[in-house]
């Protein structure tokens, strides 16, 4: 009961609202382990359903007699471990096929990824090429990232709604510029599209944006069913182009439950409740009703950028195109800056993070607001005036700490960077990414202090 109020908590993703009646159904089935499929054959059979709608969803180009390869995770992380894992066997297999070291494999992806790539990089020894984000360009550049592939690369992770901004990835061109490598090398570097947050948008948004199965070197695609498929956290999906791009010796059979079971995940047990309230929003709402819950999205998004930047105070860096959620930073940070915002609105309820981009670009510090189901026109509506009453109180005092310390700090700085007695010159950007790097730290400790 101490905790924040989730649905005033924009820093998330995740489902924070469902029905009365889909609650209640999860309620009633939350004493069910989904492993036990013998017991409860009726659930399997949904998480089967579930992912033949997925696949579909993402023209997956499997015949109608055929069933989807793919299952149910916990939460996209899982997803992509299980994705990764795939790859890394398939390139594996391959290179012992020809007689060629197998003990180097690598990943590229932009430097926006989430930290379950890391993750995943670390956990299974796998090396992750990043591409570096350039300021105004904060989403993975395709030419560079082809680039970086090499023999060793077991696949290239395009991202379908960065976390940053909410921009979707250009997987149609990096599917363009790969198969030509590929044709130039004789290599066959496949593609994972990361569509933890976008998954359940383009297709009812954008139906005319290709970045799913119809490309060819799209062997695997992963969505969070608790993001934007509207299920309370966590659930993920995983699925599989076709059943060779799943290798046969990472499936696991088992008999010990009552039947001989496959599966194919990290744990073993986990809930039954999340895939059966999957499959309720999936019959529940249809294709019309998640394009109305998408669209009001996407358009309490477009209100709210379009309120901040009539205060003329704001820099938008999140595009049209994209998970609705609205990124933007202070045009004038002389006085205080995002972090400072994101303090004082904690104040009226609100969660807003404020964060720096990755390398090349943590000079750049701002506030991000995700739009979900349940964040409507009215609390739009209550977050404006909050936000400006914040503004105004960091305005009424041009002595606030964050100024004061800016100050101290130019003049430390100063002093420090002397040579021969003559100051050292140095660009805004250089002066901005020390401002951003200094705030940062100091915000960390403040997080961190009286934490037993």
């Amino acid at each position: 009961m101490l905790d924040g109020n989730p649905r005033l908590n924009l820093a998330s993703f995740v489902t924070t609202w469902m029905e009365p009646e889909c609650d209640q159904l999860m309620k009633s089935s939350i004493n069910k382990n989904y492993v036990d499929m013998d017991e409860y054959p009726v659930t399997t059979e949904l998480q089967n359903r579930c992912v033949n709608m997925i696949a579909h969803l993402f023209n997956c180009p499997f015949g109608e007699e055929e069933t989807a390869i793919g299952t149910s995770t916990v939460g996209s992380s899982e997803a992509i471990m299980l994705a990764g894992l795939a790859f890394k066997r398939k390139w594996q297999q391959k290179r012992k096929e020809q007689g060629k070291p197998y003990d180097k494999p690598n990943i590229v992806t932009g430097a926006n990824v989430q930290v379950c790539w890391e993750k995943f990089a670390r956990y299974f020894e796998v090396e992750l090429k990043e591409v570096k984000l350039t300021e105004g360009y904060y989403v993975m550049d395709p030419v560079k990232a082809v680039e970086m592939v090499d023999e060793n690369t077991i696949c290239v992770a395009a991202i379908l709604g960065s976390t940053l901004t909410g921009e979707f990835e250009d997987v149609k061109l990096l599917n363009e510029l790969l198969l030509k490598k590929n044709e130039e090398t004789g290599w066959d570097t496949p593609i994972h599209v990361d569509a933890a947050s976008g998954g359940f948008i383009a297709p009812f948004l954008y139906p005319d944006l290709v970045w799913d199965f119809r490309l060819p070197l799209v062997k695997s695609i992963n969505v969070s069913g608790h993001k934007y498929g509207l299920v309370y956290a966590g659930v993920g999906w995983v699925v599989w182009r076709s059943k060779e791009d799943l290798p046969e010796d990472l499936v696991f059979h088992i008999n010990y439950l009552g039947t001989d079971q496959p599966t194919f995940t990290l744990n073993f047990s986990k809930g039954s409740s999340q895939i059966i309230a999957q499959y309720y929003q999936f019959i529940r709402l249809g294709k019309e009703g998640y394009t109305r819950i998408m669209e009001n999205c996407a358009e309490n998004a477009k209100v709210l950028r379009e309120e901040l930047e009539k205060t003329g105070r704001y820099n938008i860096v999140s595009k049209d195109v994209g998970v609705p959620l609205v990124a933007f930073g202070l045009k004038d940070s002389s006085n205080y800056n995002v972090f400072d915002i994101s303090e004082g609105l904690r104040r009226f309820g609100w969660i807003v993070p404020a964060y720096t981009m990755p390398p090349n670009a943590e000079h750049i510090a701002v506030l991000r607001v995700v739009i979900r189901e349940d964040f409507s026109r009215s609390l739009a509506e209550r977050l404006l005036p909050d936000l400006e009453k914040v503004i105004k109180e960091l305005d009424s005092f041009p002595s606030h700490g964050t100024s004061k310390a800016v100050q101290v700090k130019a003049a430390e700085g100063a002093q420090n960077d002397k040579e021969g007695g003559h100051p050292v010159k140095k660009s805004a950007e250089e002066i901005e990414m020390e401002i951003t790097t200094y705030w940062k730290r100091f915000v960390d400790r403040k997080k961190t202090s009286g934490i037993c």
